[in-house]
């Protein structure tokens, strides 16, 4: 497999200080290609600090280690980069190296559904559409191409930020939040169609949810962001590998 996609070790974002302060920490989390993992926890507690910080948007406090791999090259080792205040190498590394489906879609609203998908591709300079119809195709979303999306359903806007997040084709996908707005079925669908997607693409996909039930249907590993005092921590040590066990 070449060695898991994210592997971070003692990682913490500390807001305020003394009697106000909240720490967030990930005190171990490992992902394979390919594995799927749900961050649940109750409300409050930062697992979207988790996800701003595993898509490299939030700057740690500090971190033992924080490596992700994005190809075949080494993997790039991030809490280095963080301490070098290495700006353009992450931009480089998040825009190459991660998708990002956030809650409401973020998508571009004069660009059509089509290009929105392609934004990611053109932005890195690679050819197009690449595999960018085929998700649209997959996803069900091929014959709404041209329109822009205020003129898609919130359903559907949430499938093209998953051809998004695809379409240039990362190691590991981040979703926040990707149901929430949506009416039971709907979500059901989204998230059947995102984890198919991350699948067939063979990329590392951790979401965000309030849903742990929803999340345990479509086959997610459940890793709990658990409160402590001043904050919350997640441990995460990933799927065992051949070899591994008693």
């Amino acid at each position: 497999m070449g060695g898991p996609v994210i592997d971070i070790t003692d990682c913490f974002l500390q807001r305020g200080d003394g009697s106000g302060r909240f720490i967030v920490g990930i005190e171990r989390l490992r992902l394979m290609p390919g594995e799927q993992i749900a961050l649940t926890g109750p409300s409050g507690c930062g697992k979207s600090t988790v996800l701003d910080m595993l898509a490299l948007v939030l700057r740690p406090t500090a971190a033992r280690c924080f490596t992700l791999r994005t190809g075949a090259e080494p993997a790039a080792d991030v809490a280095a980069l963080w301490r070098g205040a290495a700006r353009g190498r992450l931009t480089r590394l998040r825009a190459a190296g991660i998708g990002y489906v956030l809650q409401t879609g973020g998508l571009i609203p004069f660009l059509s559904v089509g290009e929105n998908t392609l934004l990611t591709r053109r932005l890195l300079g690679l050819p197009c559409p690449g595999p960018a119809d085929r998700l649209l195709e997959e996803l069900g979303i091929a014959g709404l191409r041209a329109r822009l999306p205020r003129h898609v359903s919130i359903g559907q806007r949430q499938r093209v930020a998953i051809a998004r997040a695809l379409a240039h084709e990362p190691p590991l996908i981040l979703a926040d939040e990707p149901t929430a707005s949506l009416d039971p079925a709907s979500a059901e669908a989204t998230m059947a169609l995102l984890t198919a997607a991350a699948r067939r693409h063979g990329a590392a996909l951790v979401v965000v949810t309030h849903d742990r039930a929803l999340a345990e249907r479509h086959g997610l590993t459940i890793a709990l962001c658990q409160p402590r005092a001043h904050g919350s921590v997640l441990h995460y040590d990933g799927a065992a590998e051949p070899g591994d066990g008693p």
